[in-house]
Protein backbone atom coordinates (compact mmCIF):
# COMPACT_ATOMS: atom_id res chain seq x y z
CA UNK A 1 0.00 0.00 0.00
CA UNK A 2 1.02 3.84 -0.71
CA UNK A 3 2.07 5.48 2.00
CA UNK A 4 0.25 8.54 0.76
CA UNK A 5 -2.46 9.51 -1.19
CA UNK A 6 -2.23 12.32 -3.90
CA UNK A 7 -4.91 14.79 -3.65
CA UNK A 8 -4.22 17.10 -6.70
CA UNK A 9 -1.62 20.73 -6.34
CA UNK A 10 -2.32 24.00 -4.81
CA UNK A 11 0.00 26.77 -5.97
CA UNK A 12 2.92 23.97 -7.24
CA UNK A 13 2.74 21.86 -3.86
CA UNK A 14 1.80 18.70 -3.78
CA UNK A 15 -1.29 17.53 -1.66
CA UNK A 16 -0.94 14.27 0.03
CA UNK A 17 -3.18 12.12 2.77
CA UNK A 18 -1.47 9.69 4.76
CA UNK A 19 -2.99 6.20 4.03
CA UNK A 20 -3.44 6.23 8.04
CA UNK A 21 -6.00 8.41 7.76
CA UNK A 22 -8.39 6.34 7.03
CA UNK A 23 -8.64 5.14 10.77
CA UNK A 24 -9.73 8.40 11.50
CA UNK A 25 -13.13 7.43 9.41
CA UNK A 26 -13.54 4.94 10.59
CA UNK A 27 -13.37 5.63 14.22
CA UNK A 28 -15.66 8.04 13.60
CA UNK A 29 -18.22 5.64 11.89
CA UNK A 30 -17.45 3.34 15.12
CA UNK A 31 -17.98 5.91 17.52
CA UNK A 32 -21.28 7.54 16.53
CA UNK A 33 -22.56 3.62 16.31
CA UNK A 34 -21.34 3.24 19.46
CA UNK A 35 -23.34 5.78 21.03
CA UNK A 36 -26.29 5.26 19.30
CA UNK A 37 -25.56 7.48 16.17
CA UNK A 38 -27.54 7.31 12.87
CA UNK A 39 -26.49 7.64 9.15
CA UNK A 40 -27.25 11.59 9.71
CA UNK A 41 -24.84 11.70 12.83
CA UNK A 42 -22.27 10.16 11.14
CA UNK A 43 -22.47 11.87 7.76
CA UNK A 44 -22.54 15.32 9.84
CA UNK A 45 -19.36 14.05 11.56
CA UNK A 46 -17.07 13.04 8.73
CA UNK A 47 -18.49 16.18 6.66
CA UNK A 48 -17.19 18.18 9.59
CA UNK A 49 -13.64 16.29 9.55
CA UNK A 50 -13.27 16.97 6.26
CA UNK A 51 -13.86 20.49 6.88
CA UNK A 52 -11.44 20.78 9.22
CA UNK A 53 -8.75 19.50 7.39
CA UNK A 54 -9.02 21.30 4.52
CA UNK A 55 -8.76 24.19 7.19
CA UNK A 56 -5.06 22.10 8.38
CA UNK A 57 -4.56 22.46 4.58
CA UNK A 58 -5.13 26.34 4.38
CA UNK A 59 -2.81 26.46 7.76
CA UNK A 60 0.16 24.60 6.28
CA UNK A 61 -0.45 26.24 3.09
CA UNK A 62 -0.07 29.47 5.04
CA UNK A 63 3.33 28.12 6.03
CA UNK A 64 4.31 27.18 2.48
CA UNK A 65 3.22 30.55 0.90
CA UNK A 66 5.17 32.52 3.33
CA UNK A 67 8.10 30.34 3.19
CA UNK A 68 7.69 30.62 -0.59
CA UNK A 69 8.17 34.37 -0.28
CA UNK A 70 11.74 33.81 1.20
CA UNK A 71 12.60 32.02 -1.64
CA UNK A 72 12.24 28.60 0.26
CA UNK A 73 10.55 25.72 -1.62
CA UNK A 74 7.84 23.76 -0.27
CA UNK A 75 7.61 19.95 -1.46
CA UNK A 76 4.27 18.62 -0.26
CA UNK A 77 1.95 19.38 2.52
CA UNK A 78 0.69 15.65 4.10
CA UNK A 79 -2.36 15.30 6.02
CA UNK A 80 -2.04 12.61 9.08
CA UNK A 81 -4.82 11.71 11.38
CA UNK A 82 -3.64 14.01 13.86
CA UNK A 83 -3.29 17.12 11.60
CA UNK A 84 -1.20 18.65 9.07
CA UNK A 85 2.48 18.96 7.83
CA UNK A 86 3.69 21.06 5.12
CA UNK A 87 7.98 19.65 3.84
CA UNK A 88 9.82 22.73 3.65
CA UNK A 89 13.00 22.50 1.82
CA UNK A 90 14.79 23.82 5.17
CA UNK A 91 13.79 26.10 7.72
CA UNK A 92 14.76 29.66 7.80
CA UNK A 93 17.80 30.49 9.94
CA UNK A 94 16.25 34.04 10.17
CA UNK A 95 14.67 34.35 13.05
CA UNK A 96 12.67 37.42 11.74
CA UNK A 97 11.33 35.12 8.51
CA UNK A 98 11.32 31.60 10.98
CA UNK A 99 8.84 33.84 12.86
CA UNK A 100 6.85 35.10 10.09
CA UNK A 101 6.78 31.81 8.49
CA UNK A 102 5.36 29.97 11.33
CA UNK A 103 2.99 32.86 12.61
CA UNK A 104 1.42 32.65 9.16
CA UNK A 105 -0.37 29.35 9.58
CA UNK A 106 -2.22 29.64 12.96
CA UNK A 107 -3.00 32.98 11.45
CA UNK A 108 -5.08 31.78 8.58
CA UNK A 109 -6.66 30.06 11.45
CA UNK A 110 -7.70 33.01 13.18
CA UNK A 111 -9.02 34.61 9.71
CA UNK A 112 -11.07 31.13 8.96
CA UNK A 113 -12.59 31.86 12.85
CA UNK A 114 -13.33 35.35 12.23
CA UNK A 115 -14.76 34.75 8.98
CA UNK A 116 -17.11 32.46 10.24
CA UNK A 117 -17.78 34.60 13.42
CA UNK A 118 -19.61 36.96 11.12
CA UNK A 119 -21.33 34.30 9.04
CA UNK A 120 -23.17 32.63 12.28
CA UNK A 121 -24.67 34.10 14.86
CA UNK A 122 -21.94 33.45 17.95
CA UNK A 123 -22.88 36.26 20.24
CA UNK A 124 -26.55 34.33 20.54
CA UNK A 125 -25.15 30.67 20.92
CA UNK A 126 -23.11 32.02 23.62
CA UNK A 127 -25.83 33.92 25.58
CA UNK A 128 -27.96 30.88 25.67
CA UNK A 129 -28.01 28.78 29.35
CA UNK A 130 -26.48 25.06 28.76
CA UNK A 131 -29.68 23.32 28.02
CA UNK A 132 -30.50 26.01 25.82
CA UNK A 133 -26.72 25.42 23.86
CA UNK A 134 -27.32 21.82 24.14
CA UNK A 135 -30.43 21.11 22.43
CA UNK A 136 -29.20 23.72 19.63
CA UNK A 137 -26.25 22.54 18.58
CA UNK A 138 -27.85 18.83 18.66
CA UNK A 139 -29.33 19.69 15.50
CA UNK A 140 -27.80 18.41 12.40
CA UNK A 141 -27.54 22.19 10.27
CA UNK A 142 -25.80 24.22 8.64
CA UNK A 143 -25.29 26.51 11.08
CA UNK A 144 -24.25 24.00 14.04
CA UNK A 145 -21.66 22.82 10.99
CA UNK A 146 -20.18 26.38 11.36
CA UNK A 147 -20.57 26.93 14.60
CA UNK A 148 -18.68 23.80 15.22
CA UNK A 149 -15.76 24.80 12.45
CA UNK A 150 -15.90 28.05 14.04
CA UNK A 151 -14.88 26.12 17.21
CA UNK A 152 -12.09 24.22 15.66
CA UNK A 153 -10.33 26.42 14.22
CA UNK A 154 -10.18 28.42 17.46
CA UNK A 155 -8.39 25.26 18.93
CA UNK A 156 -6.43 24.73 16.47
CA UNK A 157 -4.78 28.13 16.89
CA UNK A 158 -4.61 27.46 20.67
CA UNK A 159 -3.21 24.02 19.89
CA UNK A 160 -0.54 25.11 17.57
CA UNK A 161 0.61 27.61 20.08
CA UNK A 162 1.84 25.26 22.79
CA UNK A 163 5.09 26.26 22.44
CA UNK A 164 6.11 22.45 21.98
CA UNK A 165 8.91 22.38 19.73
CA UNK A 166 8.96 21.69 16.94
CA UNK A 167 4.82 22.40 16.74
CA UNK A 168 3.84 26.63 16.14
CA UNK A 169 4.41 27.79 19.22
CA UNK A 170 7.82 25.98 20.05
CA UNK A 171 9.23 27.42 16.78
CA UNK A 172 7.71 30.91 18.17
CA UNK A 173 9.78 30.68 21.01
CA UNK A 174 13.07 29.09 19.06
CA UNK A 175 12.60 32.36 16.93
CA UNK A 176 12.09 34.73 19.45
CA UNK A 177 14.71 33.32 21.58
CA UNK A 178 17.25 33.25 18.42
CA UNK A 179 16.81 37.26 18.04
CA UNK A 180 18.95 37.23 21.48
CA UNK A 181 21.07 34.52 21.46
CA UNK A 182 22.36 32.08 18.89
CA UNK A 183 20.39 29.81 16.77
CA UNK A 184 22.19 26.20 18.15
CA UNK A 185 21.28 27.41 21.83
CA UNK A 186 17.94 28.42 20.87
CA UNK A 187 16.74 25.48 19.60
CA UNK A 188 18.32 23.81 22.45
CA UNK A 189 16.18 25.47 24.90
CA UNK A 190 13.22 25.23 22.62
CA UNK A 191 13.88 21.69 22.09
CA UNK A 192 13.98 21.21 26.01
CA UNK A 193 10.90 22.47 26.75
CA UNK A 194 8.81 20.76 23.93
CA UNK A 195 10.35 17.44 24.78
CA UNK A 196 9.08 18.28 28.80
CA UNK A 197 5.54 19.38 27.13
CA UNK A 198 5.84 15.94 25.22
CA UNK A 199 6.29 13.99 28.44
CA UNK A 200 3.14 16.20 30.02
CA UNK A 201 1.32 14.98 27.02
CA UNK A 202 1.94 11.29 27.31
CA UNK A 203 1.52 11.28 31.52
CA UNK A 204 -2.36 12.84 30.46
CA UNK A 205 -2.41 10.44 27.24
CA UNK A 206 -2.13 7.44 29.51
CA UNK A 207 -4.66 8.85 31.82
CA UNK A 208 -7.54 9.90 29.36
CA UNK A 209 -6.91 10.08 26.25
CA UNK A 210 -4.24 7.74 24.12
CA UNK A 211 -4.37 10.08 20.85
CA UNK A 212 -2.34 12.32 22.96
CA UNK A 213 0.62 9.67 23.58
CA UNK A 214 1.27 9.80 19.55
CA UNK A 215 1.06 13.27 19.32
CA UNK A 216 3.71 13.15 22.66
CA UNK A 217 5.97 10.88 20.78
CA UNK A 218 5.84 12.95 17.35
CA UNK A 219 6.76 16.10 19.73
CA UNK A 220 9.55 14.09 21.36
CA UNK A 221 11.15 12.52 18.42
CA UNK A 222 10.67 15.54 16.15
CA UNK A 223 11.97 17.92 19.23
CA UNK A 224 15.51 15.68 19.35
CA UNK A 225 16.00 15.53 15.76
CA UNK A 226 15.54 18.89 14.78
CA UNK A 227 17.88 20.00 17.92
CA UNK A 228 20.35 17.07 16.27
CA UNK A 229 20.24 18.56 12.93
CA UNK A 230 21.01 22.06 14.05
CA UNK A 231 23.22 21.32 15.85
CA UNK A 232 24.87 19.26 12.66
CA UNK A 233 24.19 22.31 10.87
CA UNK A 234 26.44 24.67 13.03
CA UNK A 235 29.22 21.72 12.42
CA UNK A 236 29.59 21.50 9.12
CA UNK A 237 29.24 25.72 8.97
CA UNK A 238 32.49 26.70 6.71
CA UNK A 239 33.30 23.26 5.36
CA UNK A 240 33.43 21.96 2.08
CA UNK A 241 32.57 18.75 -0.10
CA UNK A 242 35.98 17.96 -0.31
CA UNK A 243 36.64 17.64 3.22
CA UNK A 244 34.14 14.81 3.67
CA UNK A 245 34.32 12.83 0.41
CA UNK A 246 35.60 9.33 0.18
CA UNK A 247 38.48 8.82 -1.83
CA UNK A 248 38.55 4.60 -1.61
CA UNK A 249 35.91 3.98 -3.97
CA UNK A 250 34.83 1.39 -6.41
CA UNK A 251 33.61 2.18 -9.81
CA UNK A 252 32.24 -0.58 -12.36
CA UNK A 253 31.77 -0.50 -16.34
CA UNK A 254 28.43 -0.55 -17.81
CA UNK A 255 28.89 -4.37 -19.38
CA UNK A 256 30.07 -5.70 -15.61
CA UNK A 257 27.48 -7.52 -14.19
CA UNK A 258 25.75 -7.97 -10.83
CA UNK A 259 27.63 -11.02 -10.08
CA UNK A 260 30.80 -8.37 -9.98
CA UNK A 261 28.79 -5.89 -7.73
CA UNK A 262 27.78 -8.91 -5.50
CA UNK A 263 31.95 -9.27 -4.94
CA UNK A 264 32.93 -6.48 -3.80
CA UNK A 265 29.99 -5.96 -1.09
CA UNK A 266 30.66 -8.98 0.47
CA UNK A 267 34.48 -8.66 0.61
CA UNK A 268 34.40 -4.72 1.64
CA UNK A 269 31.45 -2.24 3.33
CA UNK A 270 30.63 -0.15 0.22
CA UNK A 271 27.43 -0.53 -1.01
CA UNK A 272 26.46 2.04 -3.61
CA UNK A 273 28.71 2.08 -6.84
CA UNK A 274 29.33 4.83 -9.43
CA UNK A 275 29.14 3.66 -13.02
CA UNK A 276 31.81 4.91 -15.33
CA UNK A 277 32.88 4.69 -19.08
CA UNK A 278 35.84 6.46 -20.50
CA UNK A 279 35.86 8.74 -17.06
CA UNK A 280 32.58 9.96 -17.85
CA UNK A 281 29.88 8.61 -15.75
CA UNK A 282 26.99 6.76 -16.92
CA UNK A 283 25.44 6.36 -14.08
CA UNK A 284 24.43 5.12 -9.86
CA UNK A 285 24.65 1.77 -8.82
CA UNK A 286 22.66 1.31 -5.70
CA UNK A 287 22.29 -1.54 -3.26
CA UNK A 288 18.74 -1.94 -3.65
CA UNK A 289 18.95 -2.66 -7.11
CA UNK A 290 21.67 -5.27 -6.64
CA UNK A 291 19.61 -7.24 -4.25
CA UNK A 292 16.68 -7.04 -6.67
CA UNK A 293 18.87 -8.44 -9.13
CA UNK A 294 20.62 -10.88 -6.83
CA UNK A 295 19.16 -14.02 -8.32
CA UNK A 296 20.51 -13.32 -11.78
CA UNK A 297 23.88 -12.72 -11.33
CA UNK A 298 24.61 -11.94 -15.15
CA UNK A 299 22.69 -9.04 -15.66
CA UNK A 300 24.41 -6.46 -16.98
CA UNK A 301 25.18 -3.02 -14.57
CA UNK A 302 24.12 -0.83 -17.55
CA UNK A 303 20.56 -2.66 -17.45
CA UNK A 304 19.68 -1.76 -13.54
CA UNK A 305 21.66 1.38 -12.73
CA UNK A 306 20.12 4.71 -12.33
CA UNK A 307 21.07 7.37 -14.91
CA UNK A 308 19.30 9.81 -13.27
CA UNK A 309 21.33 11.32 -10.64
CA UNK A 310 22.68 14.63 -9.07
CA UNK A 311 26.48 15.14 -8.43
CA UNK A 312 28.05 17.63 -6.23
CA UNK A 313 31.20 19.70 -6.52
CA UNK A 314 34.61 19.75 -4.02
CA UNK A 315 33.69 23.41 -3.45
CA UNK A 316 29.75 22.68 -2.06
CA UNK A 317 29.18 23.76 1.15
CA UNK A 318 28.56 20.56 3.35
CA UNK A 319 25.79 22.41 5.11
CA UNK A 320 24.11 22.53 1.70
CA UNK A 321 25.12 18.78 0.83
CA UNK A 322 23.69 17.82 4.32
CA UNK A 323 20.32 18.96 3.17
CA UNK A 324 20.57 17.62 0.25
CA UNK A 325 21.22 13.91 1.50
CA UNK A 326 18.38 13.96 3.90
CA UNK A 327 15.92 15.45 1.15
CA UNK A 328 16.68 12.95 -1.31
CA UNK A 329 15.59 8.68 -0.94
CA UNK A 330 19.09 7.73 -2.06
CA UNK A 331 21.60 9.50 -0.18
CA UNK A 332 24.79 8.90 -2.06
CA UNK A 333 26.40 11.71 -4.42
CA UNK A 334 29.51 11.50 -7.24
CA UNK A 335 31.90 14.50 -5.99
CA UNK A 336 33.40 16.22 -8.89
CA UNK A 337 36.27 18.77 -9.16
CA UNK A 338 37.06 20.62 -13.00
CA UNK A 339 34.70 17.93 -14.12
CA UNK A 340 36.39 15.23 -12.78
CA UNK A 341 35.20 12.55 -10.57
CA UNK A 342 37.62 12.41 -7.24
CA UNK A 343 35.36 10.81 -4.78
CA UNK A 344 31.90 9.87 -3.20
CA UNK A 345 30.23 11.22 -0.43
CA UNK A 346 27.01 9.54 1.34
CA UNK A 347 25.31 9.74 4.81
CA UNK A 348 27.33 7.45 6.31
CA UNK A 349 30.85 9.03 5.87
CA UNK A 350 29.03 12.79 5.98
CA UNK A 351 28.04 11.67 9.55
CA UNK A 352 31.75 9.73 10.48
CA UNK A 353 33.11 13.41 9.56
CA UNK A 354 30.31 15.26 11.94
CA UNK A 355 31.50 12.75 14.95
CA UNK A 356 35.24 13.80 14.43
CA UNK A 357 34.58 17.45 14.49
CA UNK A 358 35.22 19.57 17.69
CA UNK A 359 31.52 20.10 19.47
CA UNK A 360 29.62 23.65 19.08
CA UNK A 361 30.38 25.75 21.52
CA UNK A 362 26.89 27.90 22.72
Amino acid sequence: MKANLSLGSVFGIKIKVHWTFIFLIIWIIFSELKHGGNKDSILFNIALVLAVFVCVILHELGHALTAKHFEIETKKITLLPIGGMASLERIPESPKQELLVTLAGPLVNILIALLLYFIIPVKELMHLNFTETFESLSSFTLQNFLFYLYIVNIALVVFNLIPAFPMDGGRILRALLAIKMNRVKATQIASNIGQFIAVLFLLIGLLYNPILIFIALVIFLGAYGENKIVQHMAILKGHTAKEALMTNFTTFQPNDTVKDAIKIIISGTENNFVVIEKDAIKGLLYYQDIIENAKNENVLIKDIMNSSFKTIKSTDDLKTVYQLIHNQKNSFFPVLENGNLIGVIDSANLNEFILFQPKFVY
